[in-house]
């Protein structure tokens, strides 16, 4: 203990042994702060993980159809294909969902959880329209809605799209 030592005294840090060194209340407030900072931020980043997990990626496509093209959000998951449109409240002027299948089939659709009308417009694998359901009704639900031929792809708009824009069975669709 060198001379400038004298009885009581901590050399380091200036207080009186047994008592609390200065400035460690200040250093134990600052590491509780940083620690509780860093929680919070890891389970930020944990939630956020966890949102974008559980939610299906949105992609769009634009898509046209005789006089008039559409964004339309892609169901190309079967996750995306169960939920369909389901719960939503409604679609925007011009807008639409593709259902996208890896092979053509006669593919039955229903309007579970539905909150609006749709036409229902249904495409082969050359892009040409096979068939088309007009104005399905919410409260149709359990009833199932198919087309006259197989189809590939098939686009939900709202009712009413098909005849307001001419749309026809062997009309193309681009995309």
């Amino acid at each position: 203990m060198g001379p400038w030592y004298s009885g009581n005294t901590d050399p380091w840090h200036g207080s009186v042994r047994g008592s609390t060194p200065l400035g460690s209340t200040q250093r134990n407030i600052g590491a509780k702060i940083a620690v509780l900072f860093l929680a919070v931020f890891l389970a930020l980043v944990y939630l956020s993980q966890m949102k974008n997990s559980k939610l299906p990626e949105k992609k769009f496509l634009v898509i046209g159809v005789p006089s008039v093209e559409l964004k339309a959000e892609l169901a190309d998951t079967a996750e995306k294909r169960t939920l369909g449109l389901s719960g939503r409240e409604k679609l925007g002027a011009n807008e639409a969902m593709l259902f996208v299948f890896a092979d053509s089939s006669i593919r039955q659709f229903w309007m579970k959880d539905m909150k609006f009308a749709l036409d229902v417009i249904w495409i082969d694998e050359n892009k040409k329209i096979v068939d088309i359901t007009k104005n399905a009704l919410p409260d149709s639900y359990p009833r199932t809605f198919s087309p006259l031929l197989p189809a590939k792809y098939v686009l939900e708009l709202n009712a009413g799209f098909t005849d307001e824009n001419k749309i026809e069975i062997g009309d193309r669709v681009i995309f």
